[in-house]
């Protein structure tokens, strides 16, 4: 016949258990923090894909709309196209969504891509460079450069602040 076990030991085991159980829910709890987390990861490189995918849309749009001859400026097409643009735009804000400041702006090689260089009239000790002209439009979602911006640059004279 086998041994009952006693009051001790099945408190032990008892004991034992709860540490066990205690460890299985911590590490439940950690799988579930962990599949969160690379769900939202995911669903935020999946939104940089889409926004990276139709930003060549409204850059097309943006460029026809600068080459409207000016009698036709109040064309209701050309309104019409305006208005698409206006809510591609209102979408991409709507996603967080936004799209980084250039002309005038100290260059930012985080932010911005510099295609030419001009002199400008900042020569010497103190010199920065500015943003003169936006040649591309560049986003950022939350903290995370999609497209940097590319931009024609200058020398101004003044100091960073």
């Amino acid at each position: 016949m086998p041994k009952k076990p006693t009051i001790a030991e099945l408190q032990q085991q008892i004991a034992e258990l709860t540490e066990a159980l205690q460890r299985e829910r911590a590490d439940v709890i950690n799988v579930r923090r962990q599949h969160g987390d690379q769900m939202a990861n995911l669903q935020s490189h999946i939104k940089v894909q889409v926004i990276e995918e139709l930003l060549p849309v409204v850059d097309n749009f943006e460029r026809a709309l600068k080459h409207v001859p000016a009698e036709l400026a109040d064309n209701s097409y050309v309104q019409g196209v305006q208005g698409v643009v206006k809510q591609f735009e209102s979408t991409l804000e709507q996603m967080g969504v936004q799209r980084i400041k250039t002309v005038g702006e100290v260059f930012d090689p985080t932010v911005h891509e510099a295609v030419t260089m001009d002199q400008g009239d900042g020569l010497g000790e103190g010199a920065i460079e500015v943003v003169t002209e936006e040649l591309q439009a560049g986003y950022k979602l939350n903290d995370t450069v999609i497209r940097h911006a590319m931009v024609k640059v200058a020398m101004k004279k003044g100091s960073q602040t």
